[in-house]
């Protein structure tokens, strides 16, 4: 017997505002048939015994660690830009701003 119907597959395309076809109703029910027939397998292999896990195997942490390094002084920052105005980067004026 299948887990979910065809009406089902109506009623949740409904809900989400999803225009499907006859033909894709009934494709649609049968491959969440499946989905549904391999999620209750996972379940009856996932025992109490077993810990639950989100990966399958351990995740170490592949980052440096964090350090406060020395920066660049404003004026060295700015000695590339191609304009400055009062110690800062001048851009093009954007959005109609009045200045």
């Amino acid at each position: 017997m299948s887990a979910i119907t065809r009406d089902e597959v109506a009623h949740l395309a409904r809900l989400s505002r999803l225009a499907l076809h006859e033909d894709e109703l009934d494709r649609l029910a049968a491959q969440l048939d499946v989905i549904i027939s391999a999620v209750a397998e996972v379940q009856e292999v996932a025992k109490g015994d077993i810990p639950p896990t989100s990966h399958a195997l351990p995740l170490t942490n592949v980052y440096r660690s964090d350090e406060a390094r020395p920066g660049l002084a404003p004026d060295q920052a700015l000695a590339g830009a191609p304009a400055v105005e009062d110690g800062r980067f001048r851009v093009p004026q954007i959005l109609g701003e009045e200045e």
